[in-house]
């Protein structure tokens, strides 16, 4: 019995196979098209190794029957999961020259402290922070701004009946980009009883990889929408959380470096490598 030979080009292939593989399941897991697109491949590979072994020729051409078939009922299903990991594979924003300097661009240190402030005056904010998938076809739906974040801009903006209370914010490179923007709501049935900012939120994390955050007019409380899960903070554990979430998402003051650190705090992210400590 001869041997299966494997040379330095086959290895090659299998590990860009697999590292593709990976990082669709990683970009797709918690959400229903990574259950469904786990739950076809083991399908796949029980039904090819079933039908492989025993030799079973007919079944063998029904199971590629149904695999053609499933495949193109979970894109047609999925669309809105499979548009954000294909744009999330497209973002090379880590690689763009930034257009302001560090000094425009707000620290975590303020946006929290504007964020609570806005908490203690139960002034209700929807702030989604701009990552790897642009925001634009979002921006344009509001008022646009590009303005430098501050305190008091914010809560001239949020604070009712003002023009642009109403709907989120965009941030982009540390900077307050526009306001008054509609962001997609979540049909998500465990979001039944939160209000329109918390499922806008969770809505436009789904769609994108984005950050957003919403200040709660009625309890104070500050939640943190990333792909398409909903965390709650309430009391002192507020600002210690939100510093960890923006600390890893603002610009830093490092200008090219600050890029570089950038795309390797990404990559570590895609490949699991990124310490996670946050709780729901």
């Amino acid at each position: 019995m001869n041997g299966i030979a494997i040379n330095a080009s086959d290895v090659i292939q299998i590990a860009i196979l697999y590292i593709a593989i990976y990082l669709i399941l990683k970009s797709a897991k918690g959400s229903r098209f990574g259950q469904a697109l786990m739950g076809f491949g083991l399908l796949a590979a029980l039904l090819t190794a079933f039908a492989y072994l025993f030799h079973f020729d007919v079944l063998t051409r029904i199971v590629q029957f149904l695999l053609v078939y499933i495949a193109v009922s979970t894109v047609v299903i999925f669309q809105p999961e499979i548009r954000r990991v294909l744009s999330a594979f497209g973002a090379f924003k880590y690689l763009e020259r930034p257009k302001y300097g560090p000094g425009n661009a707000a620290t975590p240190d303020l946006v929290v402290d504007t964020l609570l402030s806005l908490a203690d005056r139960r002034i209700g904010a929807l702030f989604a922070f701009e990552r790897g998938i642009s925001l634009k076809g979002y921006e344009e739906t509001g008022v646009m701004l590009d303005a430098v974040f501050s305190r008091e801009l914010v809560t001239s903006i949020f604070t009712p009946p003002l023009p642009l209370h109403d709907g989120g914010a965009v941030m982009r490179g540390g900077r307050l980009s526009s306001a008054h923007c509609i962001f997609p709501v979540s049909s998500n049935p465990s979001l039944i009883a939160s209000g329109m900012r918390h499922r806008a939120a969770v809505g436009l994390s789904e769609d994108t990889d984005a950050l957003v955050v919403v200040v709660s007019e009625e309890s104070g409380d500050i939640s943190v929408a990333r792909n398409g899960k909903l965390f709650r903070y309430s009391g002192e554990q507020r600002a210690e959380t939100l510093h960890r979430w923006l600390a890893k998402t603002l610009p830093s003051a490092g200008g090219g470096t600050a890029r570089i650190g950038a795309l390797g705090h990404w990559l570590r992210e895609w490949t699991g490598l990124l310490p996670k400590g946050e709780t729901k």
